[in-house]
């Protein structure tokens, strides 16, 4: 029997026999609606409104299968998943529901509600692989808007709480091995929650958070500010909050954010404007690969 390893999302073979020779002006970020690392740290995976953009060995390539226009996104440990609407090829009800990838993106496996939502802000647990959504209206699973969570790839849905919090979600985060744990970024900072999302704690400063991630550690969470001034690293003991800065952002701000799963050391962001950047030393120093959308 294979090991589960030998699916590891987004497998150096699987991306090295799909990279071609791709040249770097043939890829354009006309969206960017997510930002992840290879589980061997070696590729940067980002949806681009056509399909699936990866950044590797100092160059852009277009991931082969479809071209959806993937808007939530996230990863876990051995699989992607996704939300948004079909290519204009595709025979898919529009949206695309909830969805799953184990090959890189090449293939999808629907997980239900296709036709029916589109989740803009979703995330998975890297290691616990349960999946939280922000549902803007009812649709046959999900009774209500509001906060949801599955812990078996979209059979079964429960409705968080979110007692105590009226402020407007902008990001979610969830812890990579605790399947209770998750954060939420707000208007009026970040909240973390460690019961599914019933109730929630502001952590932190009161900045605007336009993006967030827990670190792979499970001990430290990133958030980056609305106001484009910097990304913040809070201990989710409360014992630090470390500031770290990032590259000038004119009437611009942080997206997303990605950690290297083989290398905690390397960071990502992608920003509203569609620049992206990348570091090897926690944010201490930045190099862009992305220009508005352009690779650089």
């Amino acid at each position: 029997m294979r090991s589960k390893s030998m699916h590891i999302l987004f497998s150096a073979a699987a991306i090295i026999a799909f990279f071609g020779s791709a040249a770097a002006g043939e890829v354009v970020l006309h969206h960017v609606h997510g930002l992840a690392f290879s589980s061997d740290g070696k590729s940067l995976m980002i949806p681009a409104h056509v399909g699936l953009a990866v950044y590797r060995d100092g160059r852009w390539a277009k991931m082969p299968g479809p071209e959806h226009d993937f808007m939530g996104f996230s990863s876990s440990k051995d699989a992607i998943y996704t939300s948004g609407h079909p290519a204009p090829s595709s025979p898919l009800r529009n949206p695309l529901g909830l969805m799953k990838s184990t090959d890189a993106g090449k293939t999808w496996q629907q997980l239900g509600l296709s036709g029916e939502s589109d989740f803009h802000v979703m995330a998975a647990g890297y290691r616990s692989g349960v999946v939280y959504v922000l549902n803007s209206q009812p649709n046959s699973r999900m009774p209500q808007p509001g906060l949801y969570f599955t812990k078996d790839d979209g059979k079964t849905w429960k409705h968080s709480a979110a007692a105590a919090l009226s402020e407007r979600i902008t990001s979610i985060a969830v812890h990579p091995l605790q399947s209770d744990t998750l954060a939420i970024g707000t208007m009026n900072g970040v909240y973390l929650s460690r019961d599914f999302g019933a109730t929630f704690k502001r952590i932190g400063t009161e900045r605007a958070a336009s993006a967030v991630l827990f670190d792979l550690d499970g001990k430290q969470l990133y958030s980056a500010s609305a106001d484009g001034s910097a990304l913040s690293r809070v201990s989710l003991d409360g014992k630090g909050d470390t500031t770290i800065a990032v590259p000038k952002l004119d009437r611009d701000f942080v997206l997303y954010i990605a950690q290297s799963p083989a290398k905690p050391d390397d960071l990502a962001i992608a920003t509203r404007q569609r620049h992206v950047f990348v570091s090897n030393d926690r944010g201490k120093t930045w190099k862009q690969i992305a220009r508005e959308g352009a690779a650089v």
